[in-house]
């Protein structure tokens, strides 16, 4: 006869709700813009024209708008939020990081779970290089759009340098010759090249990041639960030990 033993889950609140907003809002941004921008990259094999394509990457830029104010918000959030959502608790440093990052690589190992209310310190560091790609991957997308659509931060600035002469840089438009220089425009275009070769680049180790990130989650709940996908949600974590980061 099986004798049932009764285990006592402690929750814990985690995830302000900022942090959830800002989780859930990336994700979507993050599938707008990767889905627009599969569609631009492979425009001529779709067939679409010139005017469809300006279109596609106008609408990639207001997503992006959307996505670079909701990062640069998350980074203020880093030094102003709760405790689990600070810089201090996400990078991969500070005190006593080597020795927590060396005891999870152990329990590992070993097929131990370790319990933590934030980011594990492997996922630190993984946290950490998601947010540079996607850092990256903004700066770049801002420096196309002003140079590709001539579209805020720096489109007026690109429209001035390479407007011809007697155009007001007003009427610098896309699909335009006849508005821009064309040395200064070759120009222009010659130095955007590399940020392009970035962004596309990026496209596709953001992809990668984004499907082991979602491969690491999943795996984890399934072995060692903790609702870490519901706790995006709630903002809550339950556990039967007390996790190893927790805040006093």
């Amino acid at each position: 006869m099986k004798e049932w033993v009764s285990v006592k889950l402690q929750e814990y609140k985690v995830w302000d709700a900022t942090t959830r907003v800002f989780h859930w809002l990336n994700v979507l941004c993050v599938f707008g813009l990767a889905a627009v921008g599969t569609v631009i990259l492979n425009g001529d094999a779709l067939g679409a024209s010139a005017g469809g394509k300006i279109i596609l990457k106008t609408v990639h830029v207001w997503i992006g708008y959307v996505f670079v104010l909701n990062l640069l918000w998350r980074l203020v959030w880093g030094f102003i939020g709760g405790p689990y959502a600070r810089w201090r608790t996400i990078l991969p440093f500070g005190r006593g990081y080597a020795a927590q990052l060396g005891a999870e690589v152990t329990a590992l190992r070993e097929g131990r779970a370790q319990n933590y209310l934030g980011h594990t310190p492997v996922g630190r560091i993984a946290v950490t290089v998601l947010f540079g790609a996607l850092l990256l991957q903004g700066a770049t997308g801002l420096i196309l759009a002003g140079t590709d659509l001539y579209m805020p931060p720096f489109g007026s600035a690109i429209a001035a340098k390479v407007a011809a002469g007697g155009v007001d840089p007003e009427q610098v438009r896309p699909n335009a010759p006849e508005t821009v220089d064309p040395e200064a425009y070759k120009a222009m275009r010659s130095l955007r090249a590399p940020v392009v070769e970035t962004h596309e680049l990026m496209y596709f180790v953001l992809l990668g990041l984004i499907a082991l990130h979602i491969f690491a989650v999943v795996l984890t709940e399934i072995k060692h639960g903790g609702n870490i996908i519901s706790a995006m949600v709630s903002g809550r974590k339950s556990f039967v030990d007390p996790p190893a980061d927790r805040l006093e």
